[in-house]
């Protein structure tokens, strides 16, 4: 029996998972696990205690980290490990065994993914020939690009995320300096504002604005200096700060969404992944994101053309990594 091995390794978490390559190249998940990512001093001695179990050696493996990878190394965004591709397959015994990033391997998923995995945020038009975009709202914001080749898509990491965030009104304005100066921070990241995170410091600001006497029922529902972008999302259904707040943010995740698609001109289609997607679907769909994410000038008729989708199976990361270690095979 071949089998795969897929990994979607995280800061807090890991998913490790074993997959059984069926006949017209289908597969079928044999098991999984969940380990906490702190427990383990490395990545080498987790894949052990994993696949010692008395199976045959994994036939190919890939396996999604947290940040760039370079030659086949990395350095995880928010673990003291230094992976090498090269010394895990040496210490796995996979022959076929590649790191990649986590949000680029996405893109390998993309194609086969089935209708429960997805939803659609606008309709469009897909242009099988043209690049696409995936993007996604998380702990941070995840970013990658998909380029067609005959052999299928490639995918592209970028750090798009880190790029200045660009307030569109005066309203944004004020809530880049109040995060400036809040956070200590030369610079504010679009990261800062379009992610989870992001969304509980919107909230925190309006916080700050309207209720400086810490008379709000949100302000006892922070963790420390956080206030959990699922707190916010869920006071959204009743409560007009959070509503607010969850509104500013959709439009700057519209804006950025725009601005990542006109950059790579993804007339592939616009893919929303991340912790944010499938619980924010009804917000994803109001005129505060659509209108947003076309509000590019001469350029609206482009992104019109362009469907957005969105990812709801939180275990894409796991899944596209075993589509990705089939690749591997071929």
């Amino acid at each position: 029996m071949t089998t795969l091995l897929a990994g979607d390794i995280g800061g807090t978490k890991s998913l490790l998972a074993l997959y059984a390559l069926k006949a017209g190249g289908h597969f079928e998940l044999l098991r999984s696990e969940r380990y906490a990512s702190n427990d383990w001093d490395d990545l080498a001695p987790m894949l052990e205690s994993f696949l010692g179990h008395g199976q045959p050696t994994p036939a190919a493996a890939c396996l999604a980290v947290p940040g760039p990878v370079e030659a086949g190394q990395a350095q995880l965004t928010n673990l003291d490990w230094q992976l090498d591709g090269r010394q895990l397959a040496e210490a796995t015994g996979i022959r076929h065994f590649e790191l990649i990033n986590d949000f680029a391997v996405l893109i390998y998923g993309l194609p086969y993914l089935n209708s429960q995995q997805q939803a659609q945020i606008r309709p469009g038009v897909s242009r099988p020939e043209a690049p696409l975009l995936i993007l996604g709202a998380g702990t941070g914001l995840g970013v990658a690009y998909g380029v067609p080749t005959p052999t299928g898509l490639i995918a592209v990491a970028s750090e798009a995320a880190h790029g200045e965030f660009a307030p569109r009104s005066q309203q944004e304005w004020e809530l880049k300096e109040w995060l400036a100066s809040k956070r200590g921070l030369k610079r504010v990241s679009i990261e800062r504002v379009v992610s989870g995170t992001g969304l509980g410091e919107v909230a925190r600001w309006l916080l700050h604005i309207h209720h400086p006497g810490g008379d709000h029922p949100l302000i006892p529902l922070a963790e420390g200096p956080e206030l959990p972008a699922a707190v916010v999302a869920s006071a959204a259904l009743g409560e007009s700060l959070a509503c607010t707040a969850l509104e500013i943010w959709i439009g700057c995740y519209g804006s950025v969404c725009g601005d990542l698609a006109l950059a790579g001109l993804s007339r592939g289609g616009v893919w929303l992944a991340g912790g944010t997607a499938g619980k924010l679907l009804k917000s994803l769909r109001t005129p505060s994101f659509s209108q947003a994410f076309l509000n590019k000038g001469r350029l609206e008729p482009v992104l019109a053309s362009m469907p957005i989708t969105a990812v709801v199976d939180p275990a894409i990361g796991q899944f596209s990594a075993a589509c990705r270690a089939r690749m591997l095979l071929a």
